[in-house]
Order: structure tokens, then sequence, then C-alpha cells
């Protein structure tokens, strides 16, 4: 058994805070009456900020008296502020969730609403991709995008320097020798966020450690097999080839046109290793509105020769609305139109994700994305965000740890100790 329990989850959300509203207080971020939405996103760029504050228009349109108030914030402020709203409980009426551990933390806080029923003709229509937001067979958000993680390539910048996408850790060194002997930078990085250079140690576990394994870890939080360290010797050797752009410790992920996402879309670097929604975020960084265009390409994270991992294997996730307990129910009603065929087809046209609702799948325009949709359905698994996975606690001393690995002030084990200190402290 998870040794994340209700108790446990609970009191981490409200440990050291004011407490309010589910620790005690009706505060609340809401609305305040039936007829007002409070909805907070993180399509911060257009296209998506501009099409969700259509699809705000057309819901108000549809329902007359009915207000829809948007906030559209970085997906790192978007973070920030969510944290910070579950912990005083003072919550949107409508917001992402990433599911796993957090949001079974969430739902033992009696902070999210059970939607099981209020949509459970959506819920059908999505289909088995629900599964990472249920607790207990209850389901507590609806997902919108579920996407997979690899590397976007600059296909121009490949064939200048004459090279090509790499199928193992050694053949992706000497692509980027050879990127950087051909004068390019071979990748941009956001550690400075810190998430994305802990995607680096989390495809290595994928690739080092079997399925079972990586099963049974999220289960019983023991992180003790060899594998694990071994996924932080091979980012280790990695970051020893310095493939990574310069400043790359303090580069923010996605905002503005030298991050790390930017410094790709203008052709600063020929690649870097993001999610499935880097198209649109590209998009939003360039005065054109293009990103690389035609120019983009996608690779897997390579195998790690010798690893018990399926090199086939994808690390993923996926982004969900759910609604606040407090909230009214006119929120359940947008998550559901937001759900609809209609909505996620405009979502999938504007190449803003991977849609989740199969009548959608189809209206991907990029070739791209659309390629992706069909790595994630033939992946044997996929492995979801191991600081969504095992929660919160965990998840942010492990990052903590990645982070200062990157920078030369960790080690492998010092990740899996702190792992599973944060693991056994949180009983």
């Amino acid at each position: 058994m998870r040794k994340q329990t209700r108790v446990a989850a609970l009191a981490l959300l409200c440990a050291g805070t004011t407490l309010t509203a589910a620790c005690g207080s009706d505060d609340t971020a809401g609305g305040g009456d039936g007829n007002t939405v409070t909805w907070w996103h993180n399509s911060n760029n257009e296209p998506g900020k501009g099409y969700y504050e259509q699809v705000a228009a057309d819901f108000e349109a549809d329902n007359p008296g009915v207000t829809v108030e948007v906030t559209a914030m970085a997906h790192e402020d978007m973070v920030d502020k969510l944290a910070a709203a579950f912990q005083s409980g003072d919550l949107p009426d409508l917001y992402m969730e990433r599911g796993g551990g957090e949001l079974a933390a969430h739902v033992d806080a009696g902070l999210t609403r059970d939607l099981t029923e209020d949509a459970a003709e959506e819920i059908e229509a999505i289909g088995g991709s629900v599964a990472g937001w249920q607790v207990d067979d209850r389901t507590y958000a609806l997902p919108f995008s579920l996407g997979v993680v690899g590397v976007w390539y600059n296909t121009a910048e490949f064939e200048e320097a004459g090279v090509t996408p790499p199928t193992t850790m050694t053949e992706w060194e000497q692509v980027n020798d050879d990127l950087k002997s051909a004068g390019i930078a071979p990748l941009s990085l956001g550690a400075g966020d810190k998430w994305p250079a802990a995607h680096y140690w989390y495809y290595a576990a994928v690739r080092t450690c079997s399925q079972d394994v990586l099963t049974q870890a999220v289960s019983d939080l023991d992180f003790s097999d060899p594998c694990f360290v071994e996924a932080g010797e091979v980012v280790e050797d990695f970051i020893g080839t310095e493939p990574f752009n310069k400043g790359f410790l303090a580069t923010p992920a996605q905002e503005g046109a030298t991050s790390a996402s930017g410094l790709l879309a203008t052709g600063k670097v020929a690649s870097e290793m993001q999610g499935h929604w880097e198209p649109g975020v590209m998009q939003g960084l360039t005065d054109d509105g293009e990103g690389l265009g035609d120019r983009t390409g996608w690779f897997p994270f390579p195998e790690v020769e010798g690893g018990a991992g399926d090199p086939t294997a994808a690390l993923g996730g996926g982004d969900a609305w759910a609604v606040s307990e407090g909230a009214p129910d006119t929120a359940v009603d947008l998550v559901k139109y937001l759900l609809s065929e209609d909505v996620q087809r405009g979502f999938a046209e504007n190449d803003m994700g991977l849609p989740t609702v199969p009548a959608a799948t189809d209206a991907v325009s990029d070739p791209v994305l659309a390629d992706l949709i069909e790595v994630r359905d033939s992946a044997p698994y996929v492995q979801l965000y191991f600081d969504t996975a095992f929660g919160e606690s965990i998840g942010g001393a492990m990052n903590d740890e990645i982070a200062l690995m990157f920078a030369g002030e960790s080690t492998p084990q010092d990740i899996v100790d702190a792992m599973q200190q944060a693991a056994d402290q949180q009983g």
C-alpha cells in the first residue's frame, strides 16, 4: 500500500500555513456566486490565450447571466499560485490538475470536487485516459491533453551539421559534438525552473529501470533498487559532455525569447527536450507566430545501453480540468463544455496539445504532433512525471536535488537519498 496516507496528505497541505477553507476557514478565490466562474489556466501565449478567451465568451453567450473570469499565466506562475491556493484553500472554481499523488492529496484534503456522476458522459467519451485522475475509482478531473516528452529539434540545423536523430545515449553525445563542431549550440535547458532538468533524470530512470520496478516504487515509495542511482549516473555523464546553452542553470523554461523554448524557436540552439506543448509555446515566442514551423522535428529520449527499461516506453502526463469543492455547479458545466468535441477540436487545430477526446484527434494540424499521438498510443506504457506520481513532498525534494546535480553540487546517490528521506518522513 502506498505510504502517502489520507491523514498525511492533509497534514502536508495544511502544515505551516495560515489555516483556511479545508484547513478551517471559508475564504475562497471562487466567483462568490452561482453565476460567476473563476478559471485559471497556463495558456498565456497566442494562440492558446485568445482561443480560451473565445471559449469563455462562447460559454457566456450560451448561458445568459453567467460570467467567466479567466486568468491566464505562465506555467511556473500558475504552479506557484495554485500551491499557495491549495495551502490556503483559496482556490479558483476551475483549475488544472496533473493527477497522481498530487491529486490524491487534494482529494484527501477535501479541496477537489468529485465529477464521477456529473460528468459521466464526458468521462465515458475520454475512456481510459481518465485513469490518472481517479482516486478510489472516483474521477476528480477531466484530462484535456495527454502527451509525451521528447527532444524537439530544428531539422534545418541538424541537416546543416549532417546529423540525424540518435537512438542511443552514445549516439546522442556524438550528435551534440557534431553540432558543436558545426558552430551550432546543441541543446537548451531551462534549469532555472528545475522541472525541465528533472525531466532528464525521469527519462533516464524510465530507461534504466524496468516497468515493474517503477510501478512498485510509485506504490510503496521504496527507491532502493540500484537503477535509480544508475539513472542519475547517466544524466551526470551527459551533463559532463557540456551540451547545454550558456547560462542554462538560470535560464527560464518558457518565458520570453531568451528562455529555453525561445532559444529553440529563434534558432539559437538546435534542440530541446520538452513536452508535447512545445510547438504551441514556440509559436508564442516568435514574431511571426510560427515557431519553428516546417523545420520542427522530434525524437524520443534515446536508449540507455544496458538499461533494464523498455526503449519504447515514454515519459509523459497530461493536464486536466478540475473543479474546487466549493465552486458553483456552473463550473462543472464549463468543464463539460471544455471537453466537448467542438472545443477539443479547436484545441487541436491550434496545436495547443494532444486532445483526449478520440473524436478530436484527427483535428491536430501539426504533422509532428499528429505523429506524437501515434507514439503516445503505441507506447507499451507512459510513465507519469515522477514529481506528480510521487506527490509534492517527494517530488519537491527530488527536483531540488536533481537541479543541484546539474550545478555540480549533488550526486546520483544524493538524489535517491533525498527521495527516500522525504518518503520516510511522509510516513
